[in-house]
């Protein structure tokens, strides 16, 4: 992910800054407790494609 473009996104429910997850291939969204998707290197910042993360995930 390029760290430019990581700088311009940002959570499309909150509108808060999103952490990109190398190995899971998700940016995340703590504020929305939401993990987004990176498909072929491009971010799904759809609510409905996102997944709920856990409070253990929430604590990395």
């Amino acid at each position: 992910m390029d760290p430019k473009l990581l700088e311009l996104l940002v959570c499309p429910v909150t509108k808060g800054p999103l952490t990109y997850d190398r190995n899971a291939q998700e940016l995340i969204s703590r504020s929305a407790r939401l993990a987004y998707p990176v498909r072929d290197g491009i971010p799904v910042l759809l609510e409905n494609e996102a997944r709920t993360l856990t409070d253990e995930e929430l604590e990395r």
